[in-house]
């Protein structure tokens, strides 16, 4: 018997050995990092009406990107009553969205439309800037490893402007498609114009910031589907890992814009999107829903606007 007894020692150890192996998981389970969301209301906006508006009398214009009427870019009032448009702005073709400092400046993104030119690709790799006070619209910064193609002609198309530190986030979403998703999230410090990209291998089809009273987060609707994701920020930066929030009801749709317009509730602008030159600007082609979060149930309540 004696000599067996090491065979059998082994065999105990291993025994226990595989235990552990096979139920850690039950003996030590592992901690779930649960993410909870609070209430939130409309915040002032820090910025600033560029001075050269104030100057031609356009105090309450509206801005406008739609392409509809005019190429590029173009401030009116209610019904088109005073309209300021002028010629210089529409060399770097379509534009998609913007942000405003609080010094008045306008930045913006580019927007590939309707058909593809010589200089679409080109185009797509800048944020574009208005100066508050001369109202000249200037290819503020250019990212030359932002590739877009034939098949996604898209570069940058969303940008935001935190009050909280005067620097800027934009999404890119050039380089997705059928070899996966590629987009990212740059922090820009408009001073030098340095940029760090803060979020990998996510498509950003808009983005705005949202703050709770704990709590301050980058929204961001996604490209890929049809879904509403939150970026947390933690000591300053911002955490790369999403949260989901919310699905709209449609799966065809992608959320092109987020704004926040009372307490606990979200305006939210969805097209129809497949990385395809469409004419998504286009007013019909938008569909407008309001998402509401109840602090009690943790739950969001979708409706469609119409």
């Amino acid at each position: 018997m004696k000599k067996y007894a090491p065979i059998i020692v082994v065999l105990f150890l291993l025994a226990i050995a595989s235990y552990f192996l096979l139920f850690k998981d039950t003996i030590e389970p592992k901690k779930k990092t649960t993410f909870s969301f609070e209430e939130f209301n409309k915040n002032r906006s820090c910025a600033s009406l560029p001075k050269f508006l104030l100057e031609s009398g356009l105090r309450t214009s509206i801005i406008d990107l739609s392409q509809q009427k005019y190429k590029g870019i173009a401030f009116y009032t209610r019904n088109y009553q005073n309209v300021l448009h002028k010629k210089s702005w529409e060399r770097f073709d379509a534009l998609g969205t913007y942000t405003i400092d609080k010094f008045g400046n306008l930045y913006l993104t580019p927007n590939p439309f309707i058909s593809i030119k010589p200089s679409t690709f080109n185009l797509q790799k800048a944020i574009y800037k208005m100066d508050s006070t001369t109202g000249k619209l200037t290819r503020w910064l250019v990212i030359d490893s932002i590739s877009p193609s034939a098949t996604n002609p898209y570069g940058f198309i969303s940008i935001v402007y935190d009050c909280d530190d005067d620097t800027l986030y934009a999404s890119a979403i050039d380089k997705s498609g059928y070899k996966g998703i590629k987009g990212r999230i740059y922090h820009i410090n408009p001073k030098d114009k340095n940029y760090t990209i803060v979020v990998k291998n996510f498509d950003a089809l808009t983005i705005n910031i949202l703050k709770t009273k704990n709590k301050k987060y980058l929204l961001a609707g996604s490209a890929i589907d049809n879904s509403l994701y939150a970026f947390e920020f933690k000591n300053g930066k911002l955490n790369p890992k999403p949260h989901l929030l919310f699905t709209l009801p449609n799966p065809k749709l992608h959320i092109r814009k987020v704004k926040i317009i009372a307490k606990n509730s979200l305006q939210i602008e969805a097209i129809k999107f497949s990385y395809s030159l469409i004419a998504e600007t286009n007013k019909k082609q938008r569909y407008i829903f309001i998402a509401t979060f109840n602090p009690t149930t943790k739950k969001w309540e979708i409706k469609e606007k119409n």
